[in-house]
């Protein structure tokens, strides 16, 4: 399987997510996606390594399938994505609601380094597979199967968003030395005529397997 460096994929990794498709077509629409709070970020002094759940030894390579996110009732297959002309990230059709993609030219999520899954907040028709995606929580459980009959268990660590014009692409994208996994849809302030104007990440680590 080809790398390539995690932190390569531009800031506008999830542009393409963040149309706002059903808001534009349905202006009178006031139940728009949830959005982490404060308390989900990452807090002043907060240990970078662990501190919601000891890191799980990393698990040899392997495609995902499938990630489910219980808590928030997502559970959806995966296709691979990989980076358009621009360097931003490909996305998933956005006819297919609960489809959602992995970055595959970079980490497979449970090997060491930090691996990327992507998916739409909405479409046309309503909520895709990550509506909810800013109503996780910390510590909450995100399950990935994997392609060698594994399950690689992750815990949250912080939910936060990021207006699209600061996006920390290093802090989102960079090399990791323990297994970590960035989930990422669209989110902020919406507007009309741009969309969202922000992406919403949630920040985990590998702590079982099964």
């Amino acid at each position: 399987m080809r790398r390539v460096k995690d932190t390569a994929i531009a800031a506008v990794t999830a542009a393409a997510l963040c149309s706002g498709a059903w808001l534009l077509l349905d202006g009178d629409r006031t139940d728009a996606p949830p959005q982490p709070s404060a308390a989900q970020a990452r807090t002043t002094g907060q240990a970078d390594r662990g501190d919601r759940g000891a890191a799980a030894p990393a698990l040899p390579p392997s495609p995902p399938d499938r990630v489910r996110i219980p808590a928030i009732g997502v559970d959806a297959p995966l296709t691979g994505l990989g980076l358009t002309g621009t360097g931003s990230l490909d996305v998933p059709p956005a006819e297919k609601k609960n489809l959602a993609g992995w970055y595959e030219a970079g980490t497979t999520p449970g090997e060491t380094g930090t691996a990327i899954v992507a998916g739409h907040v909405d479409n046309a028709e309503g909520p895709a597979v990550f509506y909810r995606l800013g109503a996780l929580k910390k510590g909450a459980e995100i399950e990935i199967d994997r392609r060698d009959g594994g399950v690689a268990v992750f815990t949250v660590d912080a939910v936060e968003v990021y207006a699209a014009d600061a996006f920390p692409d290093e802090k989102v994208y960079g090399a990791a030395d323990r297994p970590e996994l960035r989930v990422i849809t669209c989110g902020g302030p919406y507007s009309r005529s741009t969309g969202y104007q922000g992406n919403v990440v949630v920040f985990a680590h590998l702590t079982g397997s099964r």
